[in-house]
């Protein structure tokens, strides 16, 4: 089989599947070198730095959101569906969430998406601030929500280093920390329900509505 040719996308493709299956640990010039079947000088001729290589990764996967025309769904359509697929991609990359705390983070595919929900927000009726105010307060949101179960990966790739169970490690956390949270009614209450560290079924959903909802009546009681 013909040995492919090295460039800069090959590098970042490969980049991503070694950060999807290791995270921002997992990934350096010589682990990257490796899966693309080259040394890690080989790296360097096209892309220079390990930061580099992030950004460039980061912005690439900005493009897997798919962006609808808000003109033919409508402005409320348009957020959901932008917000929705946001969370899905960084469910699907969780070492994205974690970059933002410790890269440069910038490029045409988050351009892409921060220009198209400024046109959402001003289709519904925002102008100037107020529509960066609206993109601001949605994306902060959908990148909260994303957190916990990029953290949770990343934590148990953690534990197991340490060459215990990650597993029965943070049964045992969990366990701990339900025995303090049956001190207090209402998490006690909460607890006969549904797991301590649990976020309640549709919490991101439930939370998107209420932001949209309060964009909605803004909008229409002049605010």
């Amino acid at each position: 089989m013909p040995r492919q040719t090295m460039t800069a996308d090959r590098i970042v493709r490969a980049a991503i599947e070694l950060l999807d299956e290791e995270g921002l640990d997992g990934l350096n010039m010589r682990s990257l070198g490796a899966r693309l079947g080259s040394a890690a000088t080989a790296v360097y001729w096209h892309i220079k730095t390990k930061d580099e290589v992030v950004r460039r990764a980061a912005d690439a996967v900005w493009a897997e959101v798919e962006l609808p025309d808000p003109s033919a769904t409508g402005w409320r359509e348009a957020a959901t569906a932008m917000a929705t697929g946001m969370h899905a991609m960084l469910t699907r990359h969780p070492w994205l969430g974690q970059a933002f705390g410790s890269h440069l983070l910038y490029g045409r595919g988050k351009a892409r998406l921060d220009d198209y929900a400024l046109a959402v927000y001003e289709r519904a009726g925002f102008t100037g601030a107020e529509a960066d105010r609206a993109a601001a307060t949605v994306f902060v949101f959908v990148l909260g929500s994303a957190l916990g179960p990029a953290a949770q990966i990343s934590l148990t790739r953690r534990l197991g280093r340490t060459g215990e169970d990650p597993d029965q490690q943070l049964a045992d956390t969990l366990a701990r920390s339900t025995e303090i949270a049956l001190e207090f009614p209402r998490l006690r209450e909460r607890i006969g329900t549904t797991d301590y560290a649990a976020a309640p079924d549709s919490s991101f959903e439930f939370g998107l509505r209420a932001i949209l909802d309060g964009f909605a009546y803004r909008l229409g009681a002049g605010a």
